[in-house]
């Protein structure tokens, strides 16, 4: 038996490609307390620690050495990414050297309880899985130093493990979303160092690219993966298909945010919606992302039209009204009330995926946004067995909503094990 523990496991998606590979998850640490009843439900077998990690890494240290003669196969680490700081690395360094304390988050210093446990247990394989940007992400260490995150990680585990980080896009191993993540996987295991050595990679291949290849399928598209699901309304009595799927729904929305979706056409943000008038129909009004700053990002108009500016009736654009009724342009970027695009794997899902108002989220055709259900989809995690009944109950929509919005697919760390238990054949 292949044993994992399974830091930050929160419901224990990423655990799902574990355990397709018969790597036993004995251990999972959690913060928050209903996504470990989640995780306690789906791996019952698994000893749970509820709460900061700061505080369980002697417990969790202690009880897997009292419990299991043989260290760890793999420890599977994916820490809170919340606080992996946006900003940039050279800028935190000169107000650091300039003696000024620059803004840190404190979830970032989890790495270092994560890292004590790793050392301590010594397993054959470690996994980190955070945002992309965790690599330019600075923490103070132990000493109260200023350090790279990935320099932390190659300080305190170098001189045991190989293994260096790469920047991957979910979309290029056959998931239907583009997410970027940061996969670090490092071993100590004698053919994982001989594999690292001669490929300088612990990643199998991409097996999908945008473009089909000798090598590669085309990325798996939203009309692939949803195309044929049945279709819904933000509607009461059309926003929900109990008898296909009880998470097949979605959250109702006003009249006049269906208005402003109902007149966006596929891949297009309802803040560019051109006039409806029958006797109108002019379509050049002014676009509300079209100004590109000097990095080449899109910067939303302040001066973007809410009447038409040849016959001056109302545009279909996202409007909020004053307390005498007067309609201006709601504040927002135009990858709000934005539709997808078919033929395109969708973007990045959050906690906030079921919003009208998130990045890019509206349905490509449909007056809504993405169900549930889609959402297990595309994050993969319809494709493993897992439950979201707890005593019999349906766990609240809030909780499966963020449990996929902050989970790892679990077909990504189900393709890394495959790979690694191949190399140690």
């Amino acid at each position: 038996m292949l044993n994992a523990i399974s830091l930050f496991c929160s419901s224990g998606i990423g655990d799902l490609g574990l355990k397709n590979n018969n790597i036993n998850t004995v251990i999972g640490c959690e913060l928050i307390e209903e996504r470990m009843q989640l995780f306690s439900n789906n791996y019952p077998n698994a000893k749970c620690f509820n709460g900061d990690i700061w505080n369980l890494q002697d417990e969790i240290v202690y009880y897997y050495k009292n419990n299991y003669s043989i260290p760890p196969f793999l420890i599977l680490a994916t820490p809170p990414c919340q606080g992996m700081s946006s900003n940039g690395m050279g800028k935190m360094l000169n107000d650091y050297r300039k003696g000024l304390r620059p803004k840190m988050d404190s979830r970032n210093r989890l790495i270092i309880p994560a890292i004590s446990i790793i050392k301590q247990l010594e397993p054959e394989w470690v996994i980190f899985e955070n945002v992309a940007n965790m690599q330019n992400t600075l923490i103070l260490d132990e000493k109260n130093q200023l350090i790279n995150i990935i320099d932390y990680i190659k300080q305190e585990l170098g001189n045991i493990y190989v293994g260096i980080p790469s920047v991957i896009d979910v979309a290029d191993y056959g998931i239907p979303q583009h997410r970027k993540r940061l996969i670090t996987i490092m071993t100590k295991n004698k053919k994982g160092i001989e594999y690292f050595n001669k490929n300088n990679t612990f990643l199998p291949p991409y097996t999908h690219s945008e473009n089909d290849t000798l090598y590669t399928k085309h990325w798996t598209t939203l009309r692939e993966a949803i195309g044929k699901l049945p279709t819904l309304r933000a509607e009461k009595g059309l926003n929900i298909n109990k008898e296909f799927n009880p998470l097949h729904k979605v959250p109702i929305l006003d009249s006049k945010k269906l208005f402003w979706i109902d007149n966006t056409p596929e891949g297009a943000s309802a803040f560019n919606n051109q006039c409806i008038n029958p006797n109108c129909l002019y379509q050049g009004n002014k676009l509300h992302g079209a100004k590109q700053n000097k990095q080449g990002i899109n910067q939303s108009h302040t001066d973007t039209p809410l009447y038409c500016e040849k016959c001056g009736s109302l545009l279909p654009r996202p409007w909020v009204e004053d307390k005498n009724g007067n309609k201006r342009l709601m504040k927002g970027f135009v990858s709000a009330y934005k539709r997808m695009n078919w033929d395109s794997p969708a973007s990045t899902l959050t906690q906030n995926f079921q919003f009208a108002c998130s990045d890019n989220k509206i349905h490509p055709t449909q007056s809504r946004v993405l169900s549930l259900y889609e959402g297990l989809i595309i994050q993969s995690i319809s494709d493993y067995n897992y439950s979201f009944i707890i005593n019999d109950k349906q766990v609240s929509d809030c909780l499966i909503r963020d449990t996929i919005g902050e989970s790892v697919p679990p077909k990504i760390i189900d393709i890394i094990c495959k790979n690694i238990l191949e190399i140690c054949k």
